[in-house]
């Protein structure tokens, strides 16, 4: 047996958000929605990988650690989209190697964005 990748990554939201977040996970990120068939829960395409977001009553974000690292092409532009839109960035914390920053989604789900810089220096 051998684990090769990750088929989905399952995240909660408050019931009743859906328009807001199909348009931060469509419109923002820009990732293509796919129907999972239950009328309930979304599902958003990301490279081979899926996000699904379910509805939960009662819901309130996870505190601190818990958060979607995504790789990302031309961070700069995703965190101008981000920012035109009114969503805070967090740009606090350097990984070496990287542009780096976090968001929330609109249910507070942590989220980081992150893009490998080339051996020269440039973006990759």
């Amino acid at each position: 047996m051998s684990i090769h990748a990750i088929n989905h990554v399952q995240l909660g939201f408050p019931a009743g958000r859906h328009a807001q977040l199909r348009h931060f996970y469509t419109e923002l990120l820009g990732l293509p929605e796919v129907d999972p068939g239950d009328g309930r829960t979304l599902r958003f395409r990301a490279g081979p990988q899926r996000i699904d977001l379910v509805p939960v009553e009662g819901w309130r974000p996870p505190q601190r650690a818990p958060r979607l690292a995504l790789e990302v092409r031309n961070l700069p532009g995703l965190r101008a989209r981000l920012a035109d839109a009114g969503l805070a960035v967090d740009e606090s914390r350097v990984l070496p190697g990287h542009l780096r920053f976090y968001a929330q989604d609109p249910a507070g789900n942590g989220l980081e964005f992150l893009e490998p810089l080339q051996a020269d220096g440039g973006a990759a």
